[in-house]
């Protein structure tokens, strides 16, 4: 039976890059850091309060063929794949900190029926959501354009 999930993978565009986006600006820890041969290097971090999930940052490469590669690399440059999501406990004071971090923010933190939100994007162009959660019901969704 599975337990639980425990790896991630995120598409990244520079492996050197996103490690000390996601240590020094996120607060992750490095998980592993293997070169595993010329070619590929196994990269993780994962979140200090939730060490058993950990972020496999990698790029598009071997043995995806050249014409994925080629697409998640524009994808990339364009800055639309998507990310992961992240619970905060204040949503506006985390958007301050990484704002005054110099991270891209696609929207400010906005009220939601689930709790407060904010968009944005990680050093490679990932959209990134922040929540901080409250309690909700479906009736709470009634009336509200999400779009």
């Amino acid at each position: 039976m599975i337990t639980n999930i425990a790896l991630l993978s995120l598409w990244v565009t520079d492996i050197d890059e996103s490690l000390a986006f996601y240590t020094d600006v996120m607060g992750f820890e490095v998980g592993d850091d293997l070169r595993l041969g010329p070619d590929f290097r196994w990269c993780t971090v994962f979140h200090p309060k939730q060490p058993e999930v950990h972020i496999h940052l990698t790029t598009p490469s071997g043995p995806l063929p050249d014409y994925l590669i080629e697409a998640m690399n524009r994808a990339q440059d364009e800055g639309g794949l998507p990310g992961i999501g992240m619970n905060v406990d204040d949503c506006r004071a985390t958007y301050e900190d990484l704002k005054a971090k110099g991270v891209e923010f696609l929207q400010e933190p906005e009220e939601r029926p689930y709790g407060v939100e904010a968009l944005m994007r990680d050093n490679s162009g990932n959209w990134m959501v922040l929540v901080e959660k409250r309690d909700y019901t479906p009736e709470d969704f009634e009336g509200v354009d999400m779009g």
